[in-house]
């Protein structure tokens, strides 16, 4: 008999490393899901400042798509009466159930860098679209409060 050594095909060594990197990716995912980056917060200034901003003309609207599908908007205007620049402006929409329970809390941007900010006296217009709320939501316009604000 002969000396026989076994030596592992290198392929399962790449797929063993396929599957290492896969789970270190879907972990590092959800670590981002759950800590997006760069979200700003609403810091003991930024609360002070909210009683500067209005929100007006806020409607609820429901339109079909194409595809048949339901898309829920909420759209608006906010602005900025106070003296400060604003970078951005976030707000949670709370959606609840008909017994008043929250079925749906979503953090949305209504003021953005990328809008050109919100200057002291201008009002702008946003549009939030939804189409994932859930089916117990009791149809009604949801709670609207400021979640963060960044100053320029």
């Amino acid at each position: 008999m002969g000396n026989k050594s076994t030596t592992t095909p290198p392929i399962v060594y790449v797929l063993a490393a396929i599957v290492v990197l896969g789970a270190a990716g879907w972990g590092y995912l959800q670590y981002l899901g759950k800590h997006p980056a760069g979200e700003i917060t609403l810091t003991p200034e930024a609360k002070a400042y909210v009683g500067n901003l209005q929100l007006s003309g806020v409607e609820l609207k429901a339109n079909e798509t194409y595809l048949g599908q339901t898309v829920v908007e909420i759209a608006g205007k906010i602005g900025n009466g106070g003296s400060r620049p604003l970078e951005a402006v976030e707000v949670y929409c709370l959606f609840s159930d008909r017994y008043g329970q929250l079925v749906l809390r979503r953090r949305l941007a209504i003021v953005s860098q990328k809008m050109g900010g919100l200057k002291p006296g201008e009002t702008k217009s946003f549009r939030l679209p939804f189409d994932d709320l859930p089916e117990s939501w009791n149809q009604t316009m949801p709670k609207l409060a400021i979640a963060a604000v960044k100053f320029s």
